[in-house]
């Protein structure tokens, strides 16, 4: 399946913080995850811009739409709100990219 991508901001001063909370991700989380057909996720900064880069994949009958109605997905969005730009109900700020190239 062709990967998924999103941008998403750090807020300044919170690089390490973000990357000790991921390095200790929740395991009903990560399992949450892959119960909703998520595989292959990385993401990736860009210091100068603080620009988060997501990349993932997702399984042919994925329920990925599903995880903003799960308890465990909204306290990781509250979580993570006071070190990324955030929506009104705490998701992360996510803006998609397009697919220029990809090798196979």
């Amino acid at each position: 399946m062709t990967p998924i991508a999103f941008r998403m901001k750090l807020k300044p001063g919170h690089v390490a913080e973000y990357k000790r909370r991921h390095d200790a991700l929740w395991p009903d989380l990560a399992a949450a995850l892959r119960d909703a057909g998520i595989y292959d996720y990385s993401i990736f900064l860009d210091e100068e811009s603080l620009s988060l880069f997501a990349v993932l994949r997702l399984t042919e009958n994925n329920k990925a739409d599903e995880l903003p109605k799960l308890p465990v997905m909204r306290r990781w969005w509250d979580y993570m709100a006071d070190i990324m730009d955030v929506n009104p109900d705490n998701s992360p700020v996510q803006v998609p990219l397009p697919s220029m190239f990809y090798f196979p």
